[in-house]
C-alpha cells in the first residue's frame, strides 16, 4: 500500500537555523513574516510552527546571531522584529557552505548503486 505524501516536510536537525538566518538575509521581520517567509523560499516544503520558530527565535538571539526591537506589523499591531547581526550574517555563510557541502555528499550517495 502506498503511504500519502505528507503536505509539509519536517525539518531535519539544524535546517531550522539556517532558513531563519536565510529568511531573514534581506531584511528584518516578525514571527509571522519569518514563517512567512520560510514558506515562500522553500516553496511551500517546509512550514514553521510557533513553537518551533519562538524558541529557536529567542536561541538564536542568546547566541548573537539575531538582534531584536519591538514595532508595528502590517496589521497594527505591536510585534518583535529581528534582524541579523554581523556575526548572524557570518553563521549564515558559515552554515551555507556546510548546507551545500552535506547536500552534494547526500546527493552523490543517493546516485551510488
Amino acid at each position: 500500500m502506498k503511504r500519502p505524501k505528507p503536505t509539509a516536510t519536517a525539518l531535519l536537525q539544524g535546517t531550522l537555523d539556517v532558513l531563519i538566518l536565510k529568511a531573514l538575509a534581506l531584511e528584518g521581520l516578525h514571527g509571522l513574516g519569518i514563517s512567512r517567509r520560510i514558506e515562500q523560499i522553500s516553496s511551500g516544503t517546509f512550514q514553521v510552527k510557533p513553537g518551533s520558530l519562538f524558541p529557536a527565535l529567542h536561541r538564536m538571539e542568546e547566541a548573537g546571531w539575531l538582534s531584536s526591537s519591538w514595532g508595528e506589523s502590517e496589521n497594527n499591531r505591536r510585534a518583535k522584529f529581528y534582524q541579523l547581526t554581523p556575526t548572524g550574517r557570518r553563521q549564515l555563510q558559515d552554515e551555507t557552505e556546510q548546507w551545500v557541502r552535506i547536500s552534494s555528499a547526500m546527493a552523490q550517495a543517493l546516485e551510488t548503486s
